[in-house]
């Protein structure tokens, strides 16, 4: 069968092959909320698996972020696993603290701490065709598995600027995901590059403190109020009392974002959120010509919509100066777009994460020997956002064009619905090889492709992390967070070309 003893049964450590690597059914790769949830899942069916996490704890983009003020835009409620409701948040948006807090927990109660290796970085999966297994190199270790789930999230990656002149700078620097504690910026000279969803929530924190803050916009995002709240303990025992309280909060959101995305495609339902995007500039700023920096000039929706009671008050403060985009640093003067200058003491890179060209397929080496990223040459073409054709037995969560303005909670669940499916399929058929058809997998980018033409993502007139490097939306599924539910709820052997047996 293989040089390793094929197992299905659960447990802490896999077999030892003959080559030194150790073997288990499933390698879960990461341990953020896909991880844990994927694991739950594996051990619930009980699958043998072993969860490989890079770093020295779980928590994925909650570990990893904790600039100030960082917090979840997608309420509370809906922002958590449908089977494990948290009646204790604290806020309607939960706080990173919290989300990370929740992570750990569930992880707990599930009993998946004992699965996890903590410290194994993942730093290339080999599929080897002879043995019809993965072969797993890591900075801890090699593993072997029949199948793999890359549970690596699209936003781990930081981007960083190609900045002319950015290696002269001579003050602090560091990306908002990577924030550093130590440094102390009272009445410091801050450059804050970008203006995405992490900008929005740390710089009116910082903003009181520093002398000087600078923000350096290439394009105004959309920015609606956001109607966060404290959850007061009264309402905190009642959803504890009563999680059908909590039930029916989160079915009330989901079919609160899916009237939102939908509207997204509808002109005059726009037209309402821009009107009401536009009221919360005017409520924070009186200048006329700030106003006019901060709108944008694209239909809302074409780039992430993002949520803030404090983004325009404090861009309106008298130590705040928005200028454009990044032309050139020297020294520790950066040159704006618009020739504007001024001299920093630190740099705060808000300029978001790698999401279109998802990183973890540069190391993922498929039957023709090749990266996944080598074969997709920048436009990844991925099976309903999970399989590969040249990556048998591998599943990827977040994958391409599965984001819609919902919670990442409806996608998380949804294919691990798909995934388990495959699982239990192969395992009762004794199927050993999985690998999506090519013509299948053709058939449905051209389908998504097609209805994303029209969409507010292709056509409302910017430019976005949505769209990759050859032009094409190789991130947005573009239809409802149901419809996305349904596509993913059966595994269809009819889509995939099969081996059993030795």
């Amino acid at each position: 069968m293989s040089s390793a003893t094929r197992t299905n049964q659960p447990g802490r450590a896999g077999t030892e092959s003959a080559s030194g690597s150790e073997h288990v059914r499933v390698i879960v790769v990461g341990a953020g909320f896909a991880g844990i949830g994927a694991a739950i899942r594996l051990r619930q069916a009980g699958i043998a698996f072993q969860l490989l996490e890079k770093a020295d704890e779980i928590g994925g983009v909650w570990r990893d972020n904790t600039y100030p003020d960082c917090a979840c835009d997608i309420p509370s409620a809906f922002y958590s696993y449908s089977f494990a409701p948290n009646p204790r948040w604290s806020r309607f948006f939960a706080p990173q603290a919290e989300i990370r807090d929740y992570c750990r927990a569930v992880a707990a109660r599930f009993g998946i701490l004992p699965f996890v290796r903590l410290n194994h970085e993942l730093k290339q999966a080999v599929w080897d065709p002879d043995t019809r297994l993965w072969r797993l190199e890591t900075s801890a270790g090699r593993f072997t598995a029949d199948f793999v789930i890359m549970a690596c999230g699209p936003m781990h990656q930081p981007r960083l600027p190609r900045i002319k002149g950015l290696e002269s700078f001579t003050g602090a620097r560091f990306h908002s995901a990577r924030w550093d504690h130590d440094y102390d910026m009272t009445d410091k000279r801050v450059a804050v590059i970008g203006s995405g969803a992490s900008a929005i929530q740390f710089l009116p924190a910082i903003q009181p403190r520093v002398a000087q803050l600078t923000l350096f916009q290439r394009t105004p995002p959309w920015v609606l109020p956001k109607m966060d709240l404290a959850v007061s303990e009264t309402w905190q025992r009642r959803f504890e009392r009563f999680p059908i309280l909590q039930s029916l909060l989160r079915q009330v959101l989901y079919r609160a974002f899916e009237r939102l995305n939908g509207s997204l495609n509808r002109p005059k339902a726009r037209q309402r959120l821009e009107a009401s995007a536009r009221r919360n500039i005017e409520r924070a700023v009186e200048d006329e010509a700030l106003r006019k920096k901060l709108t944008p000039d694209f239909a809302i929706g074409c780039k992430r919509i993002l949520q803030s009671n404090s983004w325009y008050r404090a861009l309106a403060r008298p130590n705040v100066t928005v200028v454009s985009g990044v032309a050139e640093v020297q020294g520790k003067t950066i040159i704006a777009t618009d020739g504007s200058s001024c001299e920093v003491d630190l740099i705060i890179f808000g300029t978001g994460f790698e999401v279109a060209n998802p990183p973890v397929a540069e190391i993922i080496i498929g039957t023709s020997g090749r990266s996944l990223a080598d074969q997709w040459q920048g436009s990844p073409e991925v099976y309903l956002g999970t399989t590969a054709p040249d990556a048998p037995n591998c599943f990827l969560t977040f994958g391409p064009n599965l984001y819609t303005f919902s919670s990442a909670f409806v996608m998380i669940e949804a294919q691990l619905d798909y995934i388990m499916d495959a699982l239990r399929q192969a395992g009762a058929q004794k199927i050993t090889t999985l690998s999506v058809r090519a013509e299948v997998c053709r058939s449905y980018n051209d389908e998504v492709q097609a209805a994303l033409q029209s969409s507010v993502w292709n056509s409302g007139g910017c430019t976005s992390y949505f769209i990759d490097r050859n032009g094409r939306n190789s991130t947005n599924w573009p239809w409802s967070a149901s419809r996305l539910r349904q596509r993913l709820r059966r595994f269809s052997l009819r889509d995939y070309e099969l081996q059993t047996g030795a």
